[in-house]
């Protein structure tokens, strides 16, 4: 049964192998239903995007900015890449 705080997993066992390998709880969820939906693909999504390390300092800072990554104003290049791999 699912606790007040935390969201809907609809793949419990993929959800807490993700969480015990150090992912976040908002990209454990999101991977865990993704998987649990049979129409949905999570290994075939992305790619879009070249690589962290070709962005710029400030499209990094820009990217943690939009998902809420405290402390992104004192990291430097390689600190975002790794916060933003990590959230």
């Amino acid at each position: 049964m699912a606790s007040p705080n935390r969201p809907s997993i609809k793949d419990e066992k993929t959800y807490d192998a993700l969480r015990k390998d150090g992912m976040s709880k908002e990209k454990a969820a999101r991977i865990a239903n993704a998987k649990a939906d049979d129409s949905r693909s999570p290994s075939k999504k992305g790619g879009l995007q070249p690589p962290y390390e070709k962005w710029t300092k400030d499209e990094l800072y820009e990217r943690a900015k939009e998902i809420g990554i405290t402390g992104r104003s004192d990291m430097t290049k390689d600190e975002l890449i790794e916060a933003l791999r990590t959230h």
